[in-house]
């Protein structure tokens, strides 16, 4: 029974989620302590629990990337990605968005993409292609990306605590759900933007800006690449360290995938039969050798890594998820019988409809591994399938909705010629058209796999 007490509560937790929110970066996590804190000794709430291993897998995987990134490994991605968009300019608008979404899954982060933005912009202007069309899906790409990175948190989240609930799974299952999913949604994406708005030759807006000779030199006066920056062997060399691991903790995974027989008869994964510990621990194991590996191989520097946009965007969504898990948890463990009371009947007759409070505390708090981390539990505990929930993973990505994210932010400003754009109205921005439609795809997509295949 819902009771006023309880309402009071919810509100305090949406609170501490929209005011979190408005501030951005670390004060999600910080303010959702004010929320626990009301919560726990206000109202003599039972804390929930923090998502420990979730952070410590984060932590391990940013402090990897992080390294490579002050290697100069991440400049050869980069540069890699230039050279393959500049050869093929006029697919700029498909190529795009499956550059950024691999570099995601790469290195488990969206904020990578910051040096290609301007690269991207640059190509479709010389090419007299609206730069909305490629950057608008290129930025909601870079987001999607991370259900379908092997290191990224939403994805390690959902198999660790699929896990604890009774869904076995392993990482390489999600990725073969999550990557085809997020690709056909791109697609569709891409192809939805790919006559989007005015050409440029017939824009008035943007014809009456070149008559400025000021705005003239600025849009078209410069031109943005990486392709004259010197890559040493030992960049190259920290991204092979990199790629290594990856392949190696996949590796890991599919000895979870086959059993076999112990000394006692009984039927047994390889994984436990070898011996081996948890994945979580797996993973952690790995990506710190691999860095220690560049520091002391590849001469890579801490102190730039801890300078870099990879480490301190992956510090940020430690302190995002660890607030913001932890103050739902409290909530949600402490009214599960309520919860379950309410939703039940709607989540048994249309198991999918998880999909849209995914989706919705996704648009509140900015982040798919906190989404994953605080919801899945609740979403398990109202009887919910593991394959209904690997169906619905895409739709954890909803922060586009309101164009408050980095990635969308520095995308309008990169874009020199002033198509990509945030609305008057706010919600009629350049992300809103792309984004729906390669989530609404994308979750579809992997629902239809999930019920083939599982």
């Amino acid at each position: 029974m819902i009771t006023a007490t309880m309402i009071v509560e919810l509100l305090i937790v949406l609170g501490a989620l929209w005011v979190g929110s408005r501030y951005g970066s670390l004060a999600l996590g910080a303010i959702s302590g004010i929320g626990l804190a009301l919560l726990v000794f206000g109202f003599g709430l039972k804390p929930g629990n923090p998502p420990t291993d979730v952070i410590y897998i984060i932590i391990a995987a940013v402090t990897c990337a992080g390294i490579m990134q002050a290697s100069g490994g991440m400049d050869w991605l980069i540069q890699v990605a230039e050279r393959l968009l500049r050869k093929h300019p006029d697919r700029i608008t498909f190529l795009a968005p499956l550059c950024t979404f691999f570099l995601t899954v790469l290195v488990g982060t969206g904020h990578v993409v910051y040096t290609l933005m301007p690269i991207i912009c640059d190509i479709a202007l010389k090419k007299g292609i609206r730069p909305e069309r490629p950057c608008g899906v290129a930025s909601v790409a870079s987001q999607v990306g991370i259900t379908c990175s092997p290191i990224a948190a939403a994805v390690v989240a959902f198999v660790t605590i699929s896990n604890d609930n009774g869904f076995n799974i392993t990482i390489p299952q999600v990725l073969a759900i999550s990557i085809p999913a997020c690709i056909c949604g791109l697609m569709a994406a891409a192809t939805a933007s790919y006559r989007r708005g005015l050409d440029l030759d017939k824009d008035p807006k943007f014809q009456a800006r070149l008559k400025d000779p000021v705005q003239y030199a600025y849009i078209y006066g410069s031109s943005a690449t990486t392709l004259d920056k010197k890559i040493d062997k030992n960049a190259k060399m920290a991204v092979y360290f990199f790629l290594t691991a990856l392949v190696v903790i996949v590796g890991f995974a599919f000895t979870q995938l086959f059993t076999t027989t112990n000394a006692e008869g009984a039927e047994v994964t390889i994984a436990d039969y070898l011996g081996f510990p948890k994945m979580n621990l797996i993973i952690q194991i790995i990506m710190l050798t691999a860095a220690a590996l560049m520091i002391i191989v590849c001469k890579a520097d801490p102190k730039k890594a801890v300078a870099g946009a990879v480490w301190q965007s992956g510090m940020v969504a430690v302190v995002a998820i660890f607030g913001i898990a932890w103050l739902a948890d409290t909530f949600f463990a402490n009214y599960l019988d309520e919860m379950k009371l309410m939703l039940a009947d709607t989540v048994k007759a249309y198991p999918w409809s998880i999909a849209f409070v995914f989706f919705l505390v996704s648009v509140l708090i900015n982040s798919q591994g906190a989404v994953v981390v605080s919801m899945l539990p609740l979403a398990y505990s109202l009887g919910l399938p593991g394959p209904v929930l690997l169906g619905v993973l895409p739709s954890v990505y909803g922060y586009f909705f309101i164009p408050n994210y980095p990635s969308d932010i520095a995308t309008v400003n990169f874009d020199r010629s002033g198509t990509t754009v945030i609305g008057k109205y706010l919600l009629n921005h350049s992300f809103m058209m792309p984004g729906l439609i390669c989530v609404i795809t994308s979750t579809i997509v992997a629902y239809l796999l999930t019920m083939l295949f599982y």
